[in-house]
């Protein structure tokens, strides 16, 4: 069997590769409207993932439907309606349920956090967001640049 020889140009940067990391765990995600996935990281090492999804042990909306779809509210409005937690909450959760600190850490995500996983990642001590998409959250963006946390966008545009 011939050995296959990776080039450095092949090999994924370190974003690239969290980038890529957050995408495989979007595909989890149980919403109708977005599947964002999330990692954490610190020191090139994995802290703990997230996708977006109903609590554990409810039904999810690939289930039982979206009441925001059937509602028709607009993307970036009425969080409180979603059944689902968000990617970046259900990292920190994890992170939280297995006694894991994510101060100092980065947070990769599939799409830029909404004011409320703004507000939670800022009290967690999240030092920087890389994203690869926007999000309709003008807010949430204002909230990270005052708290001087630093966000990168990578990748296709959004």
């Amino acid at each position: 069997m011939k050995k296959k020889i990776i080039t450095k140009s092949q090999r994924p940067t370190w974003d690239e590769y969290f980038l890529e990391m957050a995408k495989l765990v979007s595909k989890r995600s149980t919403c109708l409207r977005r599947s964002v996935g999330a990692v954490l990281v610190r020191d090139k090492r994995i802290l703990a993932t997230g996708y977006n999804g109903a609590p554990s042990g409810l039904k999810h909306c690939i289930e039982i439907g979206c009441i925001r779809l059937k509602l028709k509210i607009p993307s970036g409005q009425r969080h409180e309606l979603c059944r689902a937690l968000h990617a970046e909450q259900n990292a920190l959760i994890q992170a939280s349920l297995h006694g894991i600190s994510v101060k100092g850490a980065t947070l990769y995500s599939t799409t830029q956090p909404c004011v409320i996983c703004a507000k939670m990642l800022i009290n967690a001590g999240i030092k920087e967001i890389v994203i690869t998409q926007g999000y309709p959250d003008k807010m949430a963006m204002e909230f990270l640049k005052q708290a001087k946390i630093k966000i990168r966008k990578i990748g296709k545009k959004g």
